[in-house]
């Protein structure tokens, strides 16, 4: 579960181990917040002693973030860290107290799971309040129930799983969810076309269909246009990027668009498909596709006859070849 893989995160990350965390390595510095009396000097004591007693072993932040920060130090984390990885350590260090136990929970703004071997989003994802970004890309997640995603989401991708279905997604989809991303998928139109409107995403503006089975761009575009702050776009990878005139279509039905699969749509390019999206006849539900084999060795020619003498009985020997392709 996303919760799982969540709390093994935290492990790794080691929060409650040094440098970070609180231990004999900076005990005294959170006892004296802690307790009136810790860390202060008894009466009568010398303050200069009682100082050098109570720090006698330990490191001070500086030296515990420079552990943290060092590249060739045991405890940095990896150059591809996440920066919110980078800042829960130096929060680890300088306040132990955010990161301990259910704190934690506030402090997450963005969560990513890649390759984990996910396969459920399940409830535990609630706890964190304050969520904004879920990243779970390259798990095993078919379903995804929307009871168990927080309501503060805006970004919510869920690139390379195997999602079939957006029923339970669309159930009670996050309001402000602004990016969706749903590419390397196997989704099927035209029986998912029907989830990807307004009524289920108000605020998307950025969503990604690339390499998943739509094959219905009218009936997909139809759909589309109803998402009124929708500005980015992918579909490439689906059988409907075949037909000829898909990016023109799109581009004059989706006339707030700004980039469809990753290229900016400009003034100019507007203008030369303006008013295709009022010619639906020319958008053909088929493709032709034209294949040219290049240079094959070792296999003989078929195309070399051989020249028999007139009257000669030696058999002759035809090759012939088949190349298929599946799509």
């Amino acid at each position: 579960s996303v919760s799982a893989a969540f709390w093994e995160h935290l492990r790794h990350l080691g929060l409650q181990d040094f440098p970070c965390g609180v231990g004999s390595w900076n005990k005294s510095r959170f006892d004296a917040r802690r307790s009136p009396r810790g860390g202060r000097p008894g009466p009568g004591a010398d303050p200069a002693r009682q100082e050098e007693t109570v720090l006698l072993g330990e490191e001070s932040p500086e030296a515990l973030m420079e552990l943290l920060c060092d590249r060739h130090s045991p405890w940095a984390l990896p150059p591809d860290c996440s920066p919110q990885d980078q800042h829960l350590r130096e929060m680890a260090v300088l306040a132990p107290e955010l990161v301990h136990s259910s704190n934690i929970f506030q402090v997450f703004r963005s969560l990513r799971i890649i390759d984990k071997g996910v396969e459920e989003v399940d409830e535990g994802l609630l706890q964190l309040h304050q969520l904004e970004e879920l990243i779970l890309s390259a798990n095993h997640i078919s379903r995804i129930t929307s009871a168990n995603l927080p309501r503060t989401l805006k970004v919510l991708e869920l690139c390379c799983n195997a999602v079939a279905d957006l029923q339970d997604l669309c159930a009670h989809p996050p309001p402000e969810l602004q990016h969706l991303g749903l590419g390397y998928n196997r989704l099927c139109g035209p029986s998912q076309d029907k989830y990807l409107t307004a009524a289920f995403w108000p605020n998307l503006v950025s969503l990604d269909l690339s390499f998943n089975n739509f094959t219905d761009l009218l009936g997909l575009v139809t759909q589309l246009s109803s998402l009124q702050k929708l500005r980015i776009l992918v579909l490439q990878g689906n059988p409907l990027a075949l037909i000829p005139t898909y990016r023109g279509f799109l581009v004059d039905s989706l006339p707030k668009l700004s980039i469809l699969d990753d290229i900016h749509i400009g003034p100019d390019e507007r203008h030369q498909f303006h008013g295709l999206a009022r010619q639906p006849e020319l958008v053909r539900s088929e493709a032709r596709v034209v294949v040219s084999i290049g240079k094959i060795k070792g296999v003989p020619d078929p195309s070399t006859c051989l020249q028999l003498e007139v009257g000669s009985e030696a058999p002759v020997i035809t090759y012939s070849y088949c190349v298929t392709y599946e799509f």
